[in-house]
């Protein structure tokens, strides 16, 4: 009977993985659809695959865009940790006057949709000459990221026993040296988690993408919404562009799902 009930659930869960992973399948394989056969409802699944959709996009623009997407998502990420870790370290480890008002103060910044900022930061942008360039949309990354960060490494720093930290001391480490050689391996899995997770946001950023730039600086997914026309969706070449888009998350969380699923999970179980 355990056994029926684990088979069962084992079952059950791979069925639920299956449905949401379903809508993901379908636009993967609209992708090397033509237009005509993307268009088809209900979906059909068997067609002959072609990769015109993939080399018309890419030649026509995605490889600029996309790249644009690697800087913006790597540069925010970069700063974004380097500003919020150790913040995050001082304000675990640390006696620090009203730290909850601080703490409450970054995570309030999250709370008010970017909608209702967006035009103030646009002209802030405008005169200073920061429209349409990738260091302002860097800028925003790190701006939205911070937070994350701070609320996510502190809570894997606050993990640490602190007699670590004074064992550390006593054995002649500084600071910062005890905080890069010892500290930070120890939260080597909630660094990656938490970096992944900034990386997927900046690159899944599409309102600030599109009301700060135009083409010098436009992204992956303001690229994708060039094939919303007034004729009607190119949906084989929207899934060509979104596949693009998608892959280096997919690949990235693949090869470090471990580490993923590690740091997500520390300070879960005591």
């Amino acid at each position: 009977m355990k056994r029926m009930l684990s088979g069962g659930l084992t079952l059950g869960t791979y069925l639920i993985a299956l449905i949401y992973f379903f809508p993901v399948f379908l636009m993967l394989i609209t992708g090397f659809k033509l237009e005509g056969q993307a268009a088809i409802m209900p979906p059909t699944l068997w067609f002959t695959p072609t990769l015109d959709n993939f080399d018309l996009v890419w030649n026509s623009g995605a490889a600029k865009f996309f790249q644009h997407s690697i800087i913006v998502t790597l540069g925010s990420t970069f700063f974004a940790m380097l500003l919020g870790v150790p913040a995050a370290y001082a304000l675990a480890m640390f006696r620090l006057k009203r730290a909850d008002d601080i703490l409450f103060w970054f995570i309030s910044t999250k709370m008010m949709p970017v909608i209702a900022a967006i035009v103030p930061i646009y002209l802030l942008f405008r005169n200073l000459g920061l429209l349409d360039t990738l260091a302002g949309l860097i800028l925003m990354g790190i701006a939205m990221n911070v937070p994350l960060v701070i609320w996510m490494m502190r809570s894997f720093f606050k993990e640490i026993p602190y007699d670590l930290i004074e064992a550390s001391q006593v054995d002649g480490a500084s600071g910062w040296v005890g905080f890069i050689k010892i500290t930070l391996p120890t939260v080597r899995p909630g660094l990656i988690s938490t970096a992944l997770l900034c990386a997927i946001f900046a690159w899944n950023e599409f309102l600030l993408g599109v009301s700060l730039t135009y083409t010098n600086a436009a992204t992956m997914p303001v690229y994708m919404a060039t094939f919303m026309t007034q004729e009607g969706l190119f949906w084989a070449k929207m899934s060509a562009v979104a596949t693009i888009s998608v892959l280096p998350a997919m690949v990235l969380g693949w090869f470090t799902q471990k580490q993923l699923v590690r740091g997500l999970t520390m300070g879960a179980v005591k």
